[in-house]
């Protein structure tokens, strides 16, 4: 045991959690949840990936970290007409279909066999409206907001994980000092909230297939490559397996779906963690215990939250979203022969077309598609 361990197990939970709640919260106001549906939300995801992380771990002797799906965050808060308990269907089918996936060993095949380049085409078209968003805050509070975004660019330059983090800690201090925040909230214990599903259509459809597609595309496919880059060899199936069973017994909380983790799961899988690679397993137990952590005290988070001004919220989860967005687009770019059906892709879900109930996001991925075949069609 090494104090590096603990360390890089706290800085990665800290990151992932500070720098990505307010998706979280962005997500649970576009479905009109209230305050303890939100509090549920959180209490229940960072149960599961508490469960998830320090089984995984300690079942496979490996540093399996796993995360909420921050793609599929901004997904839910970008798509509109969807009440909490359609939401809570859609988590429900989204978990099966990960189930499934771990279980049918072709499906995680299949989900491969889609064009990189037309999936990051969609992820970039998802993300996109939140990071113009956050320079679109600009005006509603330009003596908060100007300050914090210097403060990313130069934070970034030293430490770009915690960069979003340092914005939300002088965001809140700032807001304060500057009387944007009126009293602040007790502490209180979290509580779970049930919330009985309602499935439609239109949910299953405009929701939890595209919340499926980015969470295997961009999230746990990109954990599975973290893990081999360290040197690893996880079976895949039972790992996308076990994160959507637990992802289903925590959507009637209003949970949606965790995942292997990419970014965190780099600060833990490294030679900076522990020189021997079969001793960094043990960074899952104290990233578990830090999560368990979050997740007692979720509801005075979100209350916390509730009190920000809107404008600051909006601002972090843009900047949140800046490295997804930036990566997401080098990698639809990349392949010269795919770009007219990435840029399709992109512009079609960022356009926030919707038809017969079913957002953006699904018509994005089906049109990057059809312009990809159109293109192999006529290269043969």
């Amino acid at each position: 045991m090494r104090l590096s361990i603990p360390a890089s197990a706290f800085v990665a939970a800290i990151v992932g959690f500070g720098g990505t709640l307010a998706l979280i919260i962005a997500a649970a106001n576009s479905l009109g949840a209230t305050q303890e549906q939100t509090a549920s939300w959180v209490t229940a995801i960072c149960l599961a990936m508490a469960v998830e992380t320090g089984w995984l771990s300690w079942r496979t002797r490996m540093p399996v970290i796993t995360a909420w799906s921050t793609p599929g965050a901004a997904l839910i808060a970008a798509t509109s007409g969807f009440s909490m308990e359609e939401a809570v269907g859609a988590f429900l089918v989204t978990a099966l279909l990960l189930v499934a996936t771990g279980l049918v060993r072709p499906l995680t095949q299949l989900i491969a066999r889609i064009p990189a380049s037309v999936a990051s085409g969609m992820l970039a078209g998802i993300v996109v409206t939140f990071v113009i968003g956050a320079f679109r805050a600009i005006p509603a509070d330009p003596l908060l907001i100007l300050p914090l975004i210097a403060l990313f660019f130069v934070a970034r330059l030293f430490n770009p994980a915690l960069s979003v983090l340092a914005v939300l800690i002088a965001g809140g201090i700032a807001a304060v000092a500057l009387g944007r925040v009126g009293s602040l909230p007790a502490p209180e214990l979290s509580t779970l909230s049930l919330t009985v599903p309602h499935f439609t259509v239109a949910g299953v459809i405009g929701l939890a297939i595209p919340l499926y597609l980015v969470t295997m595309a961009s999230q746990n496919l990109s954990g599975l490559a973290v893990l081999k880059a360290a040197g690893y060899e996880p079976d895949a199936g039972p790992l996308i397996a076990g994160t959507g069973f637990v992802s289903l017994l925590t959507a009637p909380f209003n949970a949606h779906t965790t995942n292997l983790a990419a970014i965190s799961a780099a600060i833990c899988t490294g030679p900076d963690t522990h020189p021997d690679p079969e001793k960094r397993w043990l960074t899952g137990p104290f990233y578990a215990l830090a999560y368990l952590v979050f997740a007692i005290f979720g509801a005075s988070l979100v209350a916390i939250f509730a009190v920000l001004p809107p404008s600051l919220i909006a601002l972090v989860a843009g900047l949140a979203l800046m490295a997804p967005l930036a990566n997401a687009l080098s990698i639809s770019l990349a392949a010269e022969a795919d770009r007219t059906a990435a840029v399709t892709a992109f512009a079609v879900t960022a356009s926030g077309l919707t038809l017969f109930g079913i957002g953006g996001a699904f018509w994005g991925l089906v049109a990057g598609i059809l312009v990809t075949g159109l293109d192999r069609i006529k290269r043969k």
